[in-house]
Order: structure tokens, then sequence, then C-alpha cells
């Protein structure tokens, strides 16, 4: 079987156009402009389609003149809530921004699309506008999590798309995990674990355990080290890269250390405003705690990717400044130019390939019973 190279490779100076879909974040159509206007500042090869209400895009657009003779905007008047359930989205927001901002990805008209809108809705919309990967049952939405490992972050997937996995899945998001980090930030070999109860054999769910025996059975022609299971404790060390879990777990993983944060950082906060010895000690300490609050910092990390999917989508934060939405807007530029959606279904093929030699009385790219639980509907229950 053929090999297949999915590391990211220099693509010149070649320009990228990315579709925006401007109405979606809580901080509104000024945050998105803001953030579209620092990458357009750092970076000469975005070009950008924005989708949403043109009397709100145009005169923020009027201001940055640099920024606009880059910009097309694509007037929608439908705007998809956060709270809207995704088959609502599905029925009627056919004339939104977030749909516009898919279905020029669809088309060809740009390489990537970038939300801060609502994610249910968004992984519908998506998984009907772009369709799944052959062999990608259920689409996993990928994020950085803090660690201690050389790039800084370890990639942890699935965080919400769909909150069963069974043993295949898992693999599958072990694969696009595997390419999202060698693509993404440049991890030629990327470390992957298993999020289990322990790292024991016999610890776990026997799902777990057959997903266990397919990501072994891969990882050498898939170009990446399985460690085995990991903890919740491994999670920020430096011991891994992948971390492989299903949706709701991941899901609950990620919105516990969100809280726990929070309440650290409150803590660390009334702690120096304790006592006038307490603020001195603060004024000190205050080129570590800067140097440590932008380390943790998510809005320079933030962007979740949705994986499986024939086209690249990007899921901003809902409450992400501009920071943050350029940030996002990075990743997507840094996937779309290392034509990450093609390798990644290369890469899918491959891993399939390999199961279908092990066991070839079996169809690993076989549709299972509908068991779909996600945020969702699945893209062919769509009107």
């Amino acid at each position: 079987m053929t090999e297949t190279d999915d590391r990211a490779e220099p693509t010149g100076d070649r320009s990228v156009v990315i579709s925006i879909d401007a109405m979606g974040g809580d901080k509104g159509v000024a945050a998105v402009i803001g953030g579209m206007q620092k990458s357009a500042q750092k970076n000469d090869a975005i070009r950008f389609l924005v989708h949403g209400d043109e009397e709100q895009i145009g005169p923020l657009l009027k201001k940055r003149p640099a920024l606009a003779a880059r910009t097309e905007i694509r007037h929608t008047t439908r705007v998809i809530a956060m709270d809207e359930k995704p088959s609502r989205a599905l029925r009627s927001g056919k004339e939104s921004s977030m749909r516009g901002a898919l279905d020029a990805v669809s088309a060809g008209e740009a390489t990537v699309a970038v939300s801060c809108g609502n994610t249910g809705a968004l992984m519908a919309m998506s998984m009907l506008a772009l369709r799944k990967v052959p062999g990608v049952n259920r689409p996993a939405i990928a994020i950085l999590w803090p660690s201690r490992n050389e790039a800084g972050y370890a990639i942890m997937l699935d965080v919400g798309a769909d909150i069963r996995a069974d043993a295949q899945d898992l693999m599958t998001y072990a694969v696009m995990g595997a390419s999202y980090a060698r693509n993404g930030f440049g991890i030629k070999r990327p470390r992957v674990g298993l999020l289990n109860v322990g790292t024991e054999d016999h610890k776990g769910r026997s799902e777990l355990h057959e997903a266990a025996e397919l990501i072994a059975g891969i990882a050498d022609r898939s170009d990446f080290d399985y460690i085995g299971y990991v903890e919740g404790t491994d999670m920020p060390s430096g011991k891994v890269d992948i971390i492989v879990t299903d949706g709701f777990t991941g899901n609950v993983a990620i919105k516990t250390a969100e809280g726990t944060a929070k309440m650290i950082s409150r803590m660390l906060r009334d702690a120096f405003q304790y006592s006038p010895l307490s603020r001195i000690g603060a004024l000190f300490a205050l080129t570590s705690l800067r140097r440590l609050q932008k380390r943790i910092d998510p809005r320079r990390v933030n962007g979740g990717v949705f994986l499986g999917l024939n086209g690249i989508v990007v899921k901003s934060h809902g409450g992400a400044d501009a920071t943050g939405v350029s940030a996002a807007i990075k990743l997507a530029f840094r996937l779309a130019q290392s034509g990450f959606s093609d390798k990644l279904a290369a890469r899918v093929a491959s891993g399939l390939a390999v199961i279908s030699e092990d066991r070839p009385d079996e169809d690993p790219a076989a549709e299972p019973p509908d068991q779909t639980e996600g945020t969702g509907p699945k893209a062919d229950e769509a009107p």
C-alpha cells in the first residue's frame, strides 16, 4: 500500500480565501472585523469573504480601507441565535450568515470557514454543506489543551460533536488528530493516548479495549506513536500530544477545566488583594504574573477544528474578542495553506485500508446502524 505523507510543507506566498460568519459571536460584528484587521496586518496572503448584515459590516470596513480592499461582503439577513436548536437552524437557516460562510467553502470560493456562532448548529450545517469524508462515521471537534509538552498544547478530540463513539470512531479520531498535529503544529510523529479511567490494560469499557487494539495496529503506518491509555492527570503533562476520547467525556473535561481555571484566577486575585503586604508582593510578581497570563490566555489558542468533513471549519469561541478571532483566523490560514483537508481524507482512507487488510471479512467504511446522538441531526436527515 502506498504510504500517505500529510506533513505540512511550505506553500510559498499563495493567497488563501477565508470565509467568515460575521454575525454569530457574542461580542458582535465589531469583534469579528477587529480580528480580521489584526490578521490582515500580519499576513498579506489572506483574503476574506465576509457574510452578514452589510449595513453593520460596511461602515466598519470603511474605517479600514486596507482591509476593505481584501474583503468581499456577502449580504445576509438571517442570524443563527446561540440558543437555537440545530434542527431549527437547518430548516430555516438557508439564508443565514453561517450557512453562507459554509456554502462558500463547498462551492470552492474559499478554503476554510470561521464562525463564532452556535456550535451545534454549525456542526449540523457543516455536515449538510460539506458532507463527511468517506470512512468517517462521526466528525469530531478538536481543541488545544494546555500542556507541558514541547508545543505547549495537546490536541484533544472529540469535545462535543457527538456524545457517542465506538471503537472505530476512536481509531478515526486518532488518525485525524495526528494529521491535525502534523499540519497545524509541525509535530512530525505525534504521541497519541486514549483517555481512560486508568492506564492498566484491564481498565475501562470494552469499546476502549477494542479501540486500543485498532489504534495500536495502525500507528506505525499512520506515522504516530500510540502510548496507550492516559488518565485525566496525564492531559496537561508532557507525555502526550493527542488525547482521544468520546464527545461526552471530552466536553465535560473542557468545561470542568474552564471552570477550574476561572476559580483559580479569582482566588489568586483575592489572595493578592488580601492585605497591603500582599498587594506589594503582587507588584514584585507582576512580570511573572503577566507571563503566566499570556501563557494561559485562551484567546491566543482560540479555535476548535471540525475534523472529518470535506472542507475546513474552525469554530471560534462565542465570546471571542478581536484577539481571539484573529487567533482562529491564523489557525484557519495555517490549515488551509497546508492542504489539510485533502491530506486528512487520505490519512483516513489509509487507516481504513490497514484495518481492511487485518480484517478482510469486514468493511471498515460501512455505515453502522443509526445511533447518532450528537449536537444535531445527521446531514441526510436535513430537509
